[in-house]
């Protein structure tokens, strides 16, 4: 019952930047056109929206839903307000998300990406009037299972050791 209660270090720039690469180079992989396939770039971006809202914001979230609008030959902007909505809302909601423990943070996580990932179906119908299917929310399920994953390995570097120093009470 009585787990530790880690201070975490700063997260460097640099490790935000390089997770959110090797979140679009797995959403470069060709498991993305799977049923179930999760949008890495969506979840990396809701985490860091939850645990550092000050250093990857919604100018950020813009600029990787360009990137994905390129990569999916979609309709340039598609990604883009659907991640930088997902962006707002995590900032929106990051204090709140923060007390809970990672399974109901998981919990709170779903509204989010099931909101954005309705908009860009919204989004293509509006385009090409074909719907994709209500099985492609599946996705957003499969990410929430993930997330006690990625928060794991997201916040491993921030992590002290529980008896680093026995001299200092912190």
């Amino acid at each position: 019952m009585s787990r530790p209660h880690y201070i975490l270090l700063p997260v460097s720039q640099v490790f935000i930047g390089f997770s959110l690469l090797c979140a679009f180079l797995l959403n470069l992989l060709p498991w993305g056109h799977f049923v179930g396939a999760p949008d890495f770039v969506a979840l990396v971006l809701v985490f860091w929206g939850i645990h550092q809202p000050r250093k990857v914001g919604i100018g950020l979230a813009f600029f990787m839903g360009l990137m994905m609008d390129v990569h999916d030959s979609t309709l340039l902007g598609e990604n883009a307000l659907a991640y930088t909505l997902l962006s707002y809302l995590a900032i929106m909601v990051h204090r709140r998300v923060m007390w809970f423990p990672i399974m109901t943070q998981a919990l709170h996580v779903l509204p989010l990406l099931l909101l954005t990932q309705a908009l860009q179906l919204l989004t293509r119908f509006i385009v090409s009037g074909r719907f994709a299917g209500w099985l492609s929310f599946i996705e957003s399920v499969v990410a929430v299972i993930l997330w006690p994953v990625i928060t794991w390995i997201l916040l491993a570097p921030q992590r002290r050791a529980v008896d680093r120093d026995h001299n200092r009470p912190i």
